[in-house]
This record gives structure tokens, sequence and C-alpha cells, in this order.
């Protein structure tokens, strides 16, 4: 399938590894121009030149002016963005009786503001010229909250609601908006979670993973490539008609449809 998107310019957030390397390597693999973008400088540019007309931006997202300087650098140097892909790191663990206030402002700070930062700044371009993909790397706690990730699960709640309500207004313009929710993916962060969990059980890494692949039908975790190829469709000119949705890439782990 021919998936429309070569020589369109793609931004992807938090793509020097994890879940947002992987979606640009697919997009860039599509024909697709990419931002690798990321605090570790000598990171992206290592990824950019493996990548065709990938640039690489040390930025950091977090702030109002990292964004716009990143933009900006992209449109200069790429063209206008046609693919926003917004991501970024996990928040911390925790349970939600001992959310404090600096949590719940910290869901926000970190999940929230900086794709919105990052959406306003992009999305009149894509409506003016009437194409454009908004595609967020969620997580399965916008359907199913997840155990002892209260702050991860209010935050991307709050962004999937935020998107939710943005697809149906830009829908006439030819630009979707959408979700994509990992399950249990062979990430550095999924690693993490592991570990965080088997230290405060007192059990092994290995005796986690055990228990978690008992919980997906497919029983295995999942492979960044194959979370990425589900990425690039849904930036793709063929999902033209796919907008507003969150779509799980799990393996099954979430039993709800």
């Amino acid at each position: 399938m021919d998936l429309g998107i070569s020589g369109k310019t793609a931004f992807v957030a938090a793509s020097t590894g994890g879940l947002g390397l992987a979606v640009a390597r697919a997009l860039a693999a599509e024909g697709a121009r990419v931002a690798i973008t990321g605090r570790r400088r000598e990171r992206a540019e290592e990824i950019a030149a493996e990548l065709p007309g990938a640039i690489a931006i040390e930025a950091d997202l977090s702030t109002p002016e990292g964004v716009a300087a990143a933009v900006e650098r992209t449109e200069r140097e790429l063209g206008p963005i046609d693919i926003l892909v917004l991501n970024g790191p996990g928040p911390k663990p925790g349970a939600a009786a001992a959310l404090t206030a600096d949590d719940l402002a910290s869901a926000f700070e970190t999940l929230v503001r900086p794709h919105h930062a990052l959406v306003s700044l992009v999305l009149p371009g894509m409506r003016e010229r009437r194409w454009g993909r908004v595609l967020a790397i969620g997580s399965s706690g916008v359907v199913a909250p997840l155990p002892n990730l209260a702050v991860s699960n209010t935050g991307r709640a709050a962004l999937a609601a935020y998107l939710k309500t943005l697809a149906a207004e830009v829908a006439l313009d030819a630009v979707t908006v959408n979700l994509l929710l990992p399950g249990r993916i062979g990430t550095d962060r999924v690693a993490e979670l592991d570990q965080a969990a088997a230290k405060r059980r007192g059990v092994t890494v290995t005796d986690i993973e055990r228990e978690s692949l008992k919980t997906i039908p497919v029983r295995r975790y999942g492979n960044p490539e194959e979370f990425g190829a589900a990425a690039a469709f849904l930036c793709s000119a063929p999902a033209s008609y796919i907008t507003g949705v969150a779509l799980r890439c799990d393996g099954g782990l979430i039993r709800s449809l």
C-alpha cells in the first residue's frame, strides 16, 4: 500500500528513543522528511544521519520557547509541517491516594501543555493547506487506568479529551486527529516500570514479566517496529476517514471493545 506521505514533513516529538524513535523511522521509511527532536543532541544527530531527509533538533519541548524554536527550525529547513506526532516522557509512578496538588499540576504541565503548544503552532497551517495529521502517542491507561500510574492516567486522559474535541472541529479541513495507545511494548520505559514494580513488590523483574505476559493474549511484549507501522498508517493518506479515535496497539491487553 502506498501511504501517500512521501515528501511530507513530519515533526516527531521526543524521538531520540522508544516509541517516538520507532514512529520516526517508520515515517522516514515511507519517504517523509522527519525532524528528530530531543534533549540529547548527539543522539538526535546520530539518528538523523541514518534517515534520508531527516534533521536533528536539540529541543526542550517542555517550554513554550523550546516548542517555538523547534517548529520554526523544522519549517525553515524541511517545509511546513504536515504530520505532527505528539510524544513525551512518562511521569513517575504513584498511587492515586498519594497524589498531591503538585502531582496534578505536573500531569497537566508534562502531558497536556507542551502538546497543546505544538498543536497551536502547527494546526493553522494544516487547516489552510487542507491536509494534516495529528497523532498522539498515548497509553492504554486512557481506556483502562493502570495501577500505580495515577499521574499518567490523569494527564493522558485530559490530553485524549482535548484531542477528541479537536478532531471534530478540524475534520472539514481534512485534518485528522488520533491517538495510538501502546500496551506492553519492549521499550526502556516499560523496562523501567517493570523494575519499579519488582522493587515495590520484592520480586524479580523476570517475575513481573511473566505475570505481564499472562495478561496479554498474544503472550509477548510488542515490538517498537509494530507500533511504528500502526502510527505510519494513521498518518497516511489512506487513513483520511479515520479521525477522533484511540487505537490500541496492545496485543489484546485491554479486554474492552
